[in-house]
């Protein structure tokens, strides 16, 4: 779903502010994939020569066209740009963007010196100009076949200017993005005003060189998201990327006169202003950022996790060792203050008890204000932490081989987040707060009061031995099932870990049935012929140890048809599993959101569903021995109510089968049930006619306001 907000479209706040911004991660590469047969159109603007509007120049393999375009069918104004041949209107530079004509007067000229000028072909206007520098008489202007227009003297093949140098909103295969040090310079990215609008916007992608490299998206003065920092191989928040290691490389150069990021397509890889597809001729998104709520810049504040999947602890949660700075301003869903630490660092005249606890799987920290040294090792890195009483985390500036480099944070640290497969980050704690959360330990002590008897029983005691061990196993287990559950006395079957390798022929991935934040969720057959849905906790996944034991005590605790079972549960090791009844008709979305699908469900059904839901939320808020409240309510999956607009959100298939009464108040409902405002939100119990137990006897036009970042 989109959100609707004054007759346009846009998916969230971010995405309408980047509208026609492709920054630095919407790849764009320069394969020479449809090349024009026949064009006659050259690719060179000759010393003296000139271009009119209506007049092209074109690569020589056809992939990019330079000549003279509106910014949509509808405007007037005009501009000079350079665009795909196979998509006019995927433009990727503008000259004049901030200059345009009002007609098709617009010429460009290149001088006797070399100069590229943009004039008003009737009062003789600059509207733009190259300033190229070491002008030279035999120059000449070519557009390349890499989208890149140069200007060189034509008898030594010196560049003396080329549009590569001087970005738009958007980076081509071969650009660089970043800075020189010694002059200043920058190679940035600039976001349109707006779709129809190249005029310089609010927004820029830059490569910020203070610490490690990362690529910064600002908002005027304000910074709106980042990559994490460059770690050899990738920045630290983007790990998906080298999923696209067979289409294109990455690398960020470090010299004296220049710190960029660039990248280069592979020969063959498919021509992506996001992605390419030549037969339905359009372009396909691979990737893009910021992806969502937790890439907002330092959403959470200090010391704090920021999950995707953890939207009932308001995405946000402390690191280990520390606790809201605020807990009233964190009742009140305000995160940005951050988390301070539980127990003062004993650190002082030199020695300190001091130790560090790992953060697996996280985008690394801000380093902006961190302090870098690519020559250490990471053993010295961290001696180097302890040493700094202001320290309060370090981690290998260079993950590559073993690790190397080293970065250490002072005073706090911002911007993390959980990612599969991101780094380790070391946090200073107080040596007390150390052996928090672990149960290693206890297993370990157990294991270590194991009796190991001789190997030469008779036998029948080495029957003996071995039922008695593998009873002791069985309450080890449970005892670190009761360790990780606390003291609930529940009524839920243990399930042995074996049982459930056998259910899910080990785990095969023709058993999966899906995947999200806390792991993978597997297709069972038990031994009774029973189907069950198994999740279990991904290794690698820290975030899952708490979810897990509120999953396990909350959900025994809750009993209603319109909540799937929890059957039973496993703690094995390392491994935390679930074993819930298995649902043959998978997720709703899989129905919702697929085009031929869909149809099956009818509005009769859809509102059954939707009553369904609500009963089951009644049940949780009011009804259940636990007050749960579901905080999964996205507003980002909403759309705004407006005049004459309201049927809009239904879908298309159901207009003919819909009840408009129904839908109307199922939208109504749904709206006033996620205002910013809890104390304006309706309780389920106030509406009984979304729980099918009545009709509708009234109602409470609860205004409703958002606020929508759009670009300008």
């Amino acid at each position: 779903m989109r959100f609707l907000v004054q007759g346009q479209e846009v998916s969230s706040a971010m995405e309408a502010a980047t509208i026609k911004f492709l920054h630095l991660l919407a790849l764009i590469f320069y394969v020479l994939l449809l090349p024009s047969a026949g064009s006659t159109a050259p690719d060179t603007l000759n010393n003296g020569g000139n271009i009119t509007d209506g007049e092209t120049l074109v690569s020589a393999g056809g992939s990019f066209t330079l000549g003279f375009s509106p910014a949509d069918a509808l405007s007037s104004k005009r501009y000079l740009g350079i665009w795909f041949t196979a998509s006019p209107d995927a433009v990727c530079w503008v000259a004049n963007r901030d200059s345009p004509f009002s007609n098709t007067s617009g010429v460009l000229v290149i001088s006797s010196t070399g100069v590229l000028r943009l004039l008003d072909g009737v009062s003789g206007r600059t509207a733009w100009s190259s300033n190229t520098t070491g002008a030279s008489a035999s120059a000449v202007a070519q557009l390349s076949d890499s989208g890149n227009l140069v200007v060189r003297e034509q008898s030594s093949g010196a560049v003396l200017w080329q549009s590569f140098d001087h970005p738009s909103n958007t980076l081509l295969a071969g650009m660089r993005f970043g800075k020189n040090p010694q002059t200043g310079e920058e190679w940035s990215l600039t976001s349109w005003r707006a779709s129809n609008d190249p005029a310089t916007g609010d927004y820029r992608q830059v490569l910020d060189t203070k610490g490690l490299p990362e690529s910064v998206l600002w908002q005027d003065s304000v910074k709106k998201f980042s990559t994490g920092p460059w770690n050899g191989l990738r920045f630290s928040g983007i790990p998906e990327i080298a999923s696209y290691a067979g289409n294109f490389s990455v690398q960020v150069a470090v010299r004296p006169d220049e710190v960029a990021y660039v990248f280069n397509a592979t020969a063959g890889a498919p021509f992506s202003r996001l992605a390419w597809d030549p037969a339905g001729r359009t372009w396909i998104v691979w990737m893009q950022s910021p992806r969502g709520v937790c890439d907002n810049y330092a959403k959470c504040g200090a010391f704090v996790l920021c999950n995707e999947d953890g939207a009932a602890t308001l995405f946000c949660s402390c690191v280990v060792g520390f606790s809201p700075a605020s807990p009233s301003q964190w009742s009140m869903r305000e995160t940005s203050g951050g988390c301070r630490r539980d127990v003062p660092l004993e650190c002082g005249n030199g020695t300190t008890t001091d130790g560090f606890r790992v953060l697996r799987g996280v985008k690394l920290p801000d380093t902006e204000n961190a302090t870098v040294d690519m020559s250490a090792t990471v053993e010295q890195c961290r001696a180097r932490c302890l040493a700094n009483c202001s320290c309060v985390a370090y981690a290998p500036a260079d993950i590559r081989g073993s690790g190397s480099g080293c970065v250490m944070w002072k005073d706090g640290i911002v911007d993390v987040r959980d990612l599969e497969d991101g780094q380790e980050l070391y946090v200073r704690l107080a040596k007390s707060e150390l052996g928090k959360h672990t149960a290693k330990e206890k297993r370990r002590a157990m294991e270590r009061k194991r009796i190991v008897l001789p190997v030469t029983l008779l036998a029948p005691s080495a029957c003996m031995y071995l039922v008695w061990i593998c009873s002791l196993r069985e309450n080890a287990c449970l005892l670190s099932a009761s360790d990780e559950l606390g003291d609930e006395n529940l009524d839920l079957p243990f399930v042995c870990f074996g049982d459930i390798v056998s259910a899910t022929n080990n785990f095969s991935e023709d058993n999966m049935l899906g995947q999200g934040g806390f792991g993978k969720v597997y297709k069972g057959m038990m031994e009774d012929n029973k189907e069950v849905a198994i999740k279990r906790l991904g290794k690698g996944s820290r975030q899952g140890a708490e979810e897990f034991r509120n999953e396990v005590v909350l959900i025994a605790k809750l009993q209603h048809r319109n909540l799937v079972r929890l059957l039973g549960y496993c703690i094995h090791g390392d491994e935390k599993l679930l074993v819930y009844e298995y649902l043959s008709n998978k997720s709703l979305d899989s129905f919702i959101f697929d085009a031929a699908d869909k149809r099956v469900l009818d509005w009769a059904t859809r509102f059954k569903i939707i009553k369904g839901i609500s009963r089951g939320l009644l049940y949780l808020h009011q009804d259940s021995r636990l007050t749960i409240i579901h905080r999964d309510l996205k507003s980002s999956n909403i759309y705004l109510w407006q005049d004459g607009k309201a049927m809009d959100p239904v879908d298309s298939s159901l207009l003919e089968t819909c009840s408009p009464t129904e839908a109307l108040r199922c939208i109504h409902i749904g709206l006033l049930c996620v205002q910013d405002n809890p104390n304006r939100r309706p309780l389920m119990s106030s509406h009984p006619e979304a729980q099918g137990t009545g009709e509708n006897t009234g109602s409470s036009m609860n205004d409703m306001s958002v606020t929508v970042l759009n670009g300008r």
